[in-house]
């Protein structure tokens, strides 16, 4: 287990590992509250029988958009949490580049979300639990921080890492 961590460290032996101390208290007070709010965009998701993960995008400290997946209730293979909560940033924010804007997400972005947020030119991806099986943001492959694309993204995983993942394990049990 993780635990909060940057995800910088991953894939890189020689990259540093922040620690708790190395971040600002402020910081870390409005990670967890926004993975909070996140969370229970994610129960939304499992109300409807999807898979609970819930997104919101937050420029200069306030929420802009927020999404949760859909692809069960609305038969969408793109309804990721992710993708609509981009979609809805863009349409409040009148335009696609969101560079100014953090992404929160309850679960470590899949390839297609983090090609949308590359595309999006987002500028930090803050997630709870790590995806050993589909993670595109430093578990199964880093899309996000590929050098050979033109954007990457700062990207802090495992925050409110155990609540994310017991939220999804209660939900794969039931």
């Amino acid at each position: 287990m993780r635990g909060d961590m940057r995800a910088d460290s991953r894939g890189s032996a020689d990259a540093p590992e922040d620690t708790p101390e190395d971040r600002c208290g402020d910081m870390r007070a409005a990670e967890k509250l926004f993975m909070r709010e996140a969370m229970e965009l994610a129960a939304r998701a499992a109300a409807g029988g999807d898979v609970p993960v819930g997104a919101l995008v937050v420029v200069d400290g306030a929420v802009v958009a927020r999404g949760w997946n859909t692809r069960e209730c609305e038969h969408d293979p793109a309804g990721h949490a992710e993708i609509m909560a981009l979609r809805a940033a863009g349409a409040a924010l009148g335009r696609w580049r969101l560079d100014d804007a953090d992404i929160y997400v309850t679960l470590e972005p899949c390839t297609m979300c983090a090609g949308a947020m590359v595309g999006a030119r987002i500028r930090r991806l803050i997630f709870g639990a790590w995806d050993e099986k589909a993670g595109a943001a430093g578990s199964l492959r880093d899309v996000v921080r590929d050098p050979r694309l033109n954007h990457r993204i700062e990207v802090i995983g495992g925050v409110l890492e155990e609540e994310t993942s017991a939220q999804l394990r209660k939900f794969f049990r039931g």
